[in-house]
């Protein structure tokens, strides 16, 4: 098969500070053994999250020097929200700082006491949003999602009769949106296929519940569709990501991540009285209308780089820099989510430290360890982000332990991910002796962002 090179050049560079293994063990005990808490400084290879961490391109840099920083209808905002219209088809574009920040404003709105939002799967700010605002996320992920080496073309799913089955069973009253993640991140970066959308689209049209798309790397996931879904392989990733978007009432996005912008994002719908509430409350919290917390050059680099990400070069090139990583880890039996995803290598914590038990932390543990061996940074996925306590104070673990290591877009070369690859397989081979960790120090939301840790 011929190489597949990177569709770009690289114009600037950033250098890499190298540590040696004895400073990293004093650098993650000074960290708490939390990735979130090392200075970035003391990274080799970073990556603990594809959000904000894109290299921009020489296009969006130009943007940003065009940027008109009006306060009230500047010309940045009308050709964002030109962009985001031409792609979603939607009615109502509100720009905000970044993704979290759209997810308060509909929450807060739409959520309350007795309230479900049902999804594939939501990510840790979601459904921390839905739970400040007094209501209860649902995953209602796909079984085909659930088993990490099970290979499947569309894993990021929604379970359709589940779907059914809790709107009748919560009623139709108590669940204000249903929301889909493209691709599925808390699933391994797993794609939706166009078919699972319609048909959340069309439960959702029966019932007259407003169906919401969670838009942060929709290019991947149409990408994903071109590829494996019958019918759209002559079909462009703006036609692919038009249709997904038809079929949805609404969407968020953070472009931090299929923006290549390092700040900012969007809520978008094609209900008047919903959009009005939510402009209301982001005059309040985040900005006038026309910038939503936002400079002018952000917007800018936004609407440049939402056209860029659909260049289908680039897509294959991005997809296939992850599935090369996969490769390499399976010529030792390293077990991670298979197929590999669009964004991201998902390391299956549990497999690869079966000793470890979850109220233990195996995914956090393996972080630890993927730090002291090569400087590498990644991000639990298990039971430290998503795990819960039962009225008793036990454990209730999260139904999949993970080790997410998010690849930046435009960021990093074939032997920087070379070097990942024989990272974690150093790590493999001496995985027994790894510990577990217990947690001294946690918030009540969104805790794996600060919590403190001891090894055991």
């Amino acid at each position: 098969m011929q190489t597949i090179i990177e569709p770009f050049k690289i114009k600037s560079v950033e250098p890499i500070h190298f540590t040696t293994k004895d400073q990293r063990v004093n650098i993650l005990r000074d960290a708490f053994y939390n990735p979130f808490l090392i200075k970035a400084k003391d990274v080799i290879i970073d990556l603990l999250t594809d959000s904000g961490t894109s290299a921009m391109s020489s296009e969006q840099w130009a943007g940003i020097m065009r940027g008109d920083e009006s306060y009230a209808g500047s010309n940045s905002f009308f050709r964002f929200e030109e962009t985001v219209s031409s792609i979603t088809h939607m009615k109502y574009i509100i720009p905000t700082h970044q993704g979290r920040a759209s997810e308060k404003i509909l929450f807060s709105i739409t959520g309350g006491k007795g309230k479900y939002f049902i999804s594939n799967t939501l990510f840790d700010t979601t459904r921390a949003n839905i739970e400040f605002a007094g209501a209860e996320g649902i995953d209602l992920l796909c079984e085909e999602g659930k088993q990490p080496s099970l290979i499947s073309p569309f894993k990021g799913n929604i379970d359709l009769i589940a779907l059914e089955k809790t709107i009748q069973e919560k009623g139709v009253e108590n669940i204000p949106l249903v929301i889909i993640t493209v691709t599925n991140n808390s699933g391994g970066g797993q794609p939706v296929s166009m078919a699972n959308i319609k048909a959340a689209s069309l439960i959702c049209k029966k019932y007259s519940i407003p169906f919401f798309i969670d838009a942060c790397r929709f290019a991947e996931n149409c990408y994903f569709i071109k590829q494996r879904e019958k019918g759209f392989e002559n079909k462009t990733i703006f036609e692919i990501a038009q249709e997904l978007f038809s079929y949805a009432d609404g969407c968020t996005m953070s472009a931090k991540k299929d923006a290549f912008a390092n700040i900012g994002g969007f809520l978008a719908m094609n209900d008047e009285a919903l959009a009005m509430k939510c402009r209301n409350l982001l005059i309040i919290t985040e900005g006038f209308p026309t910038y939503g917390g936002l400079a002018g050059r952000d917007l800018e680099a936004i609407a440049i780089g939402l056209k860029e990400v659909m260049e289908e070069d680039y897509l294959k090139y991005r997809i296939r820099s992850i599935e090369y990583i996969g490769d390499k880890l399976d010529t030792v039996g390293v077990p991670y989510i298979k197929p590999t995803g669009g964004h991201a290598v998902y390391l299956d914590a549990k497999a690869f430290l079966p000793h470890i038990p979850a109220n233990e932390y195996p995914g956090q543990a393996l972080c630890g360890e993927l730090f002291l061996e090569g400087g590498v940074r990644g991000v639990e996925i298990g039971t430290v982000m998503f795990g819960k306590y039962d009225a008793d104070g036990k454990t209730i673990s999260a139904p999949m332990e993970l080790v997410r290591l998010a690849i930046p877009r435009r960021v990093y070369t074939q032997s920087h991910i070379d070097y990942v690859a024989e990272v974690i397989i150093k790590v493999f081979k001496r995985r027994e002796t790894i510990k577990g960790y217990k947690i001294v120090y946690e918030t009540p939301l969104l805790r794996h962002f600060t919590a403190r840790f001891e090894q055991l």
